[in-house]
């Protein structure tokens, strides 16, 4: 079986990354040419020979994980500056709790965690005590409340192709059964997809979509995801502000360079979204709630700690844990899951802890919660944090075809961006979402 293939680093990488990062050798950032015009980078660019096939335009959905938008004037992005001067860009907010897989799976739903359940990094269901939900989760029963734009578009006849994204190698729909060591009976996926490995490097993942449009047109995809996770390893590693977190995201910029330069070798016409699923705020082992100053370890498991903590009490220590928490605490605020506020549309799910803390994310850094004061100095960054934050604000750029030229939208929530790949794939309207698609109605090109 390949779901246990996966190293935890690896899978660290992928989303809070709770493991040391060590990043590969970076190799020298190579750009292609700019357009000899000067004119503004588009992905709709005409081939320099004629082609004998006119290609209509897919759409390709890029995830940068951990991409602020202000990582854009450091001065190492031209590719990614170029697509958003010739297309639409905006600064994004992510949904809370902003943690990569419950916001990768809001961005291709269309619904906040409460609602498509996937609430955390890691997280319990009462229903299955006994099992915990980690990245390395592909039991479709934990990812079946939400139907991802992928499966939408195959049931529409859309073919559909995934260079990684959390929930792309899950048989949606489907059962894991007990026999046949644990496989998964029905359940739909995209018609090409890989499993997530950290070892596969930005120029194979590139090479891997160009290869998927290199196909004839009957088995060619029409819609692709293509994911990214160095930024966010880098940012959690060294802090947002730390010169080789901006290596990195010139590296990721030169392969989106790859990328717009292999589409425009190939003549293929695409709309490219390129999103990242939250920001970065820098920490400091100097700016730490010590939980056991607070709370006997022995009156409540702490399940999740860091930018929040979350809490179950141990049986019939609830009033205790509610009296101990629920008082005023220096640089964060705890509450009861039904009394969370309702601007971060998060506690009404069943997989949603009995208690949640939120540490304070301000213009002095960002503080964090952990079980125990640390005994070794350390700084880095970490996400997690209140959505609203300016550091969690995450990128969004789109151009091609479908979009207007030069065009910056306000701050929108990412749960319209499943509403825009609708439009982009020529889908209905989805029903009962939590997003639409009237940020982008003034710069989408019908």
């Amino acid at each position: 079986m390949l779901r246990s293939a996966l190293p935890l680093a690896a899978l660290a990488a992928l989303g809070a990354c709770a493991y040391p990062y060590s990043p590969p050798a970076l190799s020298p950032v190579t750009q292609p040419a700019p357009p000899a015009t000067g004119a503004p980078y588009t992905t709709a660019a005409t081939p320099p020979s004629a082609r004998a096939e006119a290609r209509a335009p897919i759409t390709i959905l890029v995830s940068i994980d951990g991409f602020r938008p202000d990582y854009l004037r450091r001065g190492v992005t031209p590719n990614l500056s170029r697509l958003a001067a010739g297309g639409v860009s905006a600064d994004m907010r992510p949904s809370f709790p902003s943690k990569t897989f419950p916001n990768h799976w809001t961005l291709v739903t269309g619904l906040r965690p409460d609602r498509h359940s996937i609430v955390a990094n890691s997280f319990i269901d009462p229903a299955r005590p006994n099992d915990t939900f980690t990245m390395e989760s592909d039991d479709p029963s934990w990812w079946n409340a939400a139907e991802p734009i992928w499966v939408t578009a195959e049931k529409a006849g859309i073919r559909t192709a995934t260079m990684f994204w959390p929930g792309s190698n899950v048989g949606w729909g489907g059962v894991r059964g007990s026999g046949n060591h644990g496989a998964v009976d029905g359940g739909t996926r995209p018609s090409d997809w890989q499993q997530f490995n950290q070892a596969v490097t930005g120029h194979q993942r590139v090479d891997a979509v160009l290869d998927w449009l290199r196909r004839p047109a009957a088995t060619r995809p029409q819609l692709v995801t293509l994911y990214f996770d160095t930024v966010d390893s880098a940012g959690h590693s060294f802090g947002p502000a730390d010169a080789r977190t901006t290596q990195a995201v010139a590296e990721v910029d030169a392969r989106i360079g790859e990328l717009v330069a292999g589409l425009a070798a190939l003549g293929q016409p695409a709309n490219l979204v390129i999103v990242a699923d939250h920001g970065m705020a820098a920490t400091s082992s100097t700016r730490v709630v010590a939980l056991d100053h607070i709370l006997p370890p022995a009156d409540a498991r702490v399940f999740e700690a860091g930018p929040y903590a979350t809490f179950y009490p141990a049986p019939g220590r609830d009033a205790a844990v509610r009296a101990a928490l629920l008082k005023p605490h220096a640089h964060m605020t705890c509450w009861a899951k039904g009394n969370i506020p309702a601007r971060f549309h998060y506690g009404a799910n069943v997989r949603v802890p009995p208690y949640l803390c939120l540490a304070d994310d301000g213009p002095g850094g960002a503080w964090a919660i952990e079980k125990t004061t640390p005994v070794k100095p350390r700084e880095g960054g970490n996400h997690g944090y209140d959505n609203e934050a300016p550091d969690m604000r995450a990128l969004f750029i789109a151009n091609g075809p479908a979009f207007a030229r030069g065009k910056r939208v306000g701050d929108f929530d990412n749960v319209d961006v499943a509403p825009l790949l609708r439009d982009l794939l020529g889908l209905p309207a989805g029903r009962n979402l939590d997003g639409d698609d009237r940020p982008f109605r003034g710069v989408l090109r019908r």
